[in-house]
């Protein structure tokens, strides 16, 4: 070989090595049950998917959102102390037909008392074995908040707590949370962060998320425009674990 043809080969292969792509390690997760120590868990929380839904999705069709790889969906049940989402009913029976696990929020007012938002909440949800913990959507202060707000919440989650015997999930997102829940970290998170990023911003109290909303702007079967999607940080054993019996 000459001197030439021994020159071109090498630098060729200084090109190819630099050009190498890298695998990228996902950072290691814990969710709820088991710590997610480990390449398994990490990978596998994207598999386990699902949306949220309200009465402004509409009409949807269950079954084709469970045909396009969702495996659960969060339902707005009620609002504060008076409001109740005529979807409901119907959109957490049709879920369950098409054997989803279906999960049912509330949105906390901080301007009414807890014990009132309860009395809204209970009344129109039944949870059974199957359905996700109960959810308390807290993302916005009311114009007339309750002067303890944390305090006021605390109640709210432990009277779901004693009805439903299972430690509700908080949804919020990340600069709501650092200003205002400082103490919760003990209760599931399903934080709310649209970045194109594999991991979310956890808030300063949280070390672990376990749903992960991470765009507004999703498309899926079975429902028209626009929906939220979610992310489970665990495994499919882990994901039953977190489901009522």
């Amino acid at each position: 070989m000459s001197r030439k043809t021994l020159l071109a080969a090498l630098i060729g292969f200084i090109t190819l090595v630099g050009c190498e792509q890298k695998t990228p390690v996902p950072p290691a997760t814990q969710s709820l049950a088991i710590p997610a120590t480990n390449a398994l868990a990490a990978n596998n929380m994207a598999d386990i998917n699902g949306v949220d839904l309200s009465r402004w999705q509409g009409n949807v069709d269950f079954a084709k959102i469970k045909d396009a790889g969702k495996s659960y969906i969060f339902i707005k049940a009620t609002q504060g102390s008076q409001d109740v989402d005529p979807d409901y009913s119907r959109n957490i029976m049709n879920a369950r037909a098409a054997g989803m696990a279906a999960g049912s929020y509330h949105f906390y007012m901080t301007d009414d008392k807890p014990d009132a938002q309860f009395a809204n909440f209970s009344k129109h949800v039944s949870l059974q074995a199957g359905d996700l913990p109960p959810v308390v959507d807290i993302e916005v202060l009311s114009r007339n908040s309750l002067p303890n707000t944390a305090a006021e919440l605390k109640t709210f989650l432990g009277l779901l707590q004693n009805k439903y015997g299972v430690k509700p999930i908080l949804y919020s997102g990340e600069s709501f949370a650092n200003e205002y829940l400082n103490g919760f970290a003990d209760y599931p998170l399903w934080l709310a962060e649209y970045n194109k990023d594999k991991t979310p911003q956890l808030p300063l109290d949280w070390k672990q998320w376990t749903f992960w909303q991470h765009t507004q702007s999703g498309r899926v079967a079975g429902v028209e425009g626009n929906v939220d999607l979610n992310r489970f940080n665990g495994t499919p054993a882990q994901f039953r674990d977190l489901l009522l019996r």
